[in-house]
C-alpha cells in the first residue's frame, strides 16, 4: 500500500500541471489590448524634473546606473499618469513585487518588474511580447492596476489585494502601503 502511494506521488509530480490558466476578465482584458495601443508622456516638464530628481535619489540604492534609473523612472511615470495611477503608488508595487528585477518570475510564473502573468499576452492577442521589457510589463501592470482599483472603487486594500491574486488578505497590502508611505511618498 505505501508502495502504491509513492509511485502515485512521484506521478503526480512528474506530471506537468493541467491546470488552465485563470479565466480571463472581458473587461479587463479589453483594457490590456487598448493600453498596448496608447502612449503618453510627462506634460509639465518643471514637475517632472522634481519628480525625477527625487525619486531617483531614492531608488539609487537599488539601481546603481543612473542612466537606467532616469529611463525606468520616466517609463514608471509615464505608465502610471496614462493608466490615472499615483507613480509613487506603482513605484511601491514594483518595490515589493520584483524589488525593481525587471528579470524577476515568480513562483505562480509572474514576470517583470510588476510580475503578470504571461497568460495575458496570449490573452490579447500579442504572444510575441515579451513581459521582461520594461515598458511592456509596465503598461501591462498599470493597466491590471488600475482596473481592479477601478473595481474595488478605488480602496486602495482591496485593490491591491486582487492585483497581487490575494484578495481577502491584507498581508501584501500592508507591504505595499509601508513601501508607499516608507519610502516613496510625495512631500
Amino acid at each position: 500500500m505505501k508502495l502504491r502511494i509513492l509511485l502515485l506521488c512521484l506521478l503526480l509530480l512528474a506530471t506537468p500541471c493541467l491546470a488552465q490558466p485563470p479565466v480571463a476578465d472581458e473587461e479587463l482584458r479589453q483594457r490590456l489590448v487598448k493600453a498596448v495601443e496608447q502612449a503618453d508622456s510627462f506634460r509639465d516638464r518643471f514637475d517632472a524634473e522634481v519628480w525625477l530628481m527625487d525619486m531617483a535619489s531614492r531608488l539609487k540604492a537599488r539601481i546603481s546606473n543612473p542612466d537606467k534609473r532616469l529611463r525606468l523612472l520616466k517609463a514608471i511615470h509615464r505608465e502610471a499618469k496614462r493608466a490615472k495611477l499615483a507613480p509613487e503608488l506603482v513605484l511601491a508595487v514594483i518595490d515589493i513585487e520584483s524589488r525593481f528585477d525587471r528579470f524577476a518570475i515568480s513562483r505562480s510564473g509572474a514576470q517583470g518588474l510588476m510580475q503578470v502573468m504571461p497568460f495575458w499576452l496570449k490573452e490579447i492577442g500579442h504572444p510575441q511580447d515579451n513581459l521582461m521589457d520594461m515598458d511592456t510589463n509596465l503598461r501591462m501592470g498599470c493597466t491590471i492596476l488600475k482596473y481592479y482599483m477601478d473595481k474595488e472603487h478605488g480602496d486602495l486594500v482591496r485593490g491591491l489585494s486582487r492585483y497581487n491574486g490575494s484578495f481577502g488578505s491584507r498581508a501584501y497590502p500592508d507591504k505595499v502601503i509601508k513601501a508607499l508611505t516608507t519610502r516613496w511618498y510625495r512631500n
